[in-house]
C-alpha cells in the first residue's frame, strides 16, 4: 500500500517561516500497533508543513516503510532504557544537523534519549504515551527533562494529572485509522481458505501480539466455553510472539485442534476483520487499541475487556460489547448470544464504523497531533515570525 497517497493538507497554528521539522525518536522497530501509528501518523501530516527525520534501534521492514514515505533520513542507533553515550552524541547532532524544532519520543527508553539530547541542545521534547498507564519511570523522565506528554485514553491522561504533570505540558489525543483503507468492502476469501473455514461457518477472531499482556491465554479460554455450546464455531488468531508454544498446549489440552486456529503475522489486516462475525479483543492492557479501531472501522462487531482506553472506543450494547476486565466468561457468554442475533450483529456493524468515522479518523487525529507539536515548537521555538508567547493547549478528542 503506498501511504503517500494519503497524505492530506490541513492548516495548522501559528505564522511559521517554514516547515516544522520533527525528530521522530522510535524505541522499536518491529511491525505492531505503535509502529503502524508512527506510519500512519507520518503518512498523513501534510508534507508541505512538516518534515520528518527518524531515529530508530535497527534497520527492519519499519524502517523500509519510512523511508518509503518520504522521511528525510532514518538514522540507526542503540536506544537503552540507561542510553549509552554515542546515542546521545548522534542524536544530538542530528537535531542540530537538520534544525530540529520537535524531539517526538515513542517508548520510554526512547523518552530518556530525546529528553537527554533535547536538553543539550535547547530543544522541546514531547513523549507519546502509547499505553493504558504513565509509569513512574514516563514519569521520572518528564519531570527530569521538562518534556510534554501526548496520551492516548483518558486514564492515562488524569493518571498524568494526579501525578502532578502540569497541564500545559499535557495533551490528548486518542490514536485513529484511515477509514478509507478499513473499510467493510474488503472481503476476502484468503483467511478463511487458509484455515479451511467456508462462508456461512461463524468465525471469531483475536489480532495482536501473542504477549501476555494482549490476553490470547484469555481468548483461548472463551473459546474453550463457546465451543460446548456451539461447537459449530471456528476461532482464528492472527499474530506471533513468546506465547504461542503455550497456547497451542492450551488447545491441544482443550481438544480443540480443529476448532483453534494459528496463522501467524500479516501485513494486510484490513482484509482479515471482515471475514470475521465477531472480533473478541481480550488485551489486559490497552491504551487507544488500533485492532478495536480497525475491526470496527471494517464493521466487525467487537466484544473487548473494558481495560484502559476501550470502553471510550466501544460503545457497551451500541457499536460493540464491554466485559469486566479478566472476565473471558462474560467474553464467550456474549460470542454465544450474539451469534444467535443476527441482526443485533449488523446494526453494531453499522454503529461501530460511523462511531470510528465521527471519533477516531485518522485525518481528524493527526490534525490535532500536529497542533500540539506545533504549539511546542512555539513555546521554545525561534522559527516562527510570530514572537509572542503562546501556550500549548490540551487538544482533547471525545
Amino acid at each position: 500500500m503506498d501511504l503517500k497517497k494519503h497524505r492530506q493538507p490541513f492548516t495548522v497554528a501559528g505564522q511559521l517561516e517554514g516547515r516544522i521539522h520533527l525528530l521522530e525518536v522510535i524505541g522499536n522497530a518491529s511491525m505492531g500497533g505503535m509502529e503502524n501509528y508512527i506510519l500512519q501518523f507520518i503518512s498523513h501530516l501534510p508534507a508541505d508543513q512538516f518534515t520528518v527525520t527518524c531515529v530508530c534501534p535497527y534497520e527492519s521492514a519499519f524502517t523500509a516503510s519510512l523511508r518509503q514515505l518520504g522521511v528525510e533520513e532514518v538514522y540507526i542507533t542503540p536506544i537503552a532504557d540507561d542510553p549509552i553515550w554515542r546515542s546521545i552524541q548522534l542524536t544530538s547532532e542530528v537535531a542540530r544537523l537538520h534544525q530540529i524544532d520537535v524531539l517526538h519520543a515513542h517508548m520510554p527508553k526512547a523518552h530518556v534519549l530525546a529528553g537527554l539530547a533535547g536538553n543539550l541542545i535547547h530543544k522541546p521534547v514531547a513523549a507519546a504515551i502509547h499505553g493504558m498507564n504513565v509509569t513512574s519511570h514516563e514519569l521520572g523522565i518528564t519531570r527530569a527533562v521538562g518534556s510534554h506528554l501526548i496520551t492516548n485514553c483518558q486514564e492515562s491522561f488524569t493518571q498524568a494529572l494526579a501525578m502532578g504533570v502540569p497541564a500545559n505540558r499535557l495533551a490528548l489525543v486518542h490514536n485513529s485509522v484511515d477509514t478509507t483503507v478499513f473499510t467493510p468492502d474488503c472481503i476476502d476469501d484468503t483467511l478463511r481458505n487458509l484455515i479451511n473455514v467456508p462462508q456461512g461457518i461463524p468465525l471469531v477472531g483475536f489480532v495482536g501480539r501473542l504477549e501476555h499482556e494482549k490476553g490470547p491465554d484469555l481468548f483461548i479460554r472463551a473459546a474453550e466455553y463457546v465451543h460446548f455450546r456451539r461447537p459449530d464455531v471456528h476461532f482464528v488468531l492472527v499474530g506471533d510472539g513468546s506465547m504461542k508454544k503455550e497456547l497451542l498446549e492450551m488447545r491441544t489440552k482443550m481438544r480443540l485442534t480443529d476448532n483453534i486456529h494459528f496463522v501467524g503475522w500479516t501485513n494486510n489486516t484490513a482484509n482479515i476483520y471482515p471475514a470475521l462475525d465477531i472480533l473478541a479483543h481480550t488485551s489486559r492492557s490497552d491504551g487507544t487499541s488500533l485492532v478495536l479501531l480497525e475491526a470496527m472501522s471494517c464493521g466487525c462487531p467487537t466484544i473487548g475487556l473494558a481495560v484502559g482506553g476501550v470502553p471510550e472506543i466501544i460503545e457497551n450494547e451500541s457499536t460493540g460489547v464491554l466485559a469486566g476486565a479478566g472476565d473471558w466468561e462474560h467474553i464467550g457468554i456474549r460470542i454465544v448470544q450474539l451469534l444467535e442475533e443476527p441482526e443485533d450483529l449488523r446494526k453494531m456493524s453499522v454503529a461501530a464504523r460511523a462511531r470510528v468515522k465521527e471519533l477516531f479518523n485518522i485525518e481528524t487525529n493527526t490534525r490535532l497531533t500536529a497542533e500540539v507539536l506545533t504549539n511546542i515548537a512555539l513555546s521554545g521555538g525561534k522559527r516562527f515570525a510570530n514572537n509572542s508567547a503562546i501556550s500549548p493547549e490540551i487538544a482533547v478528542n471525545a
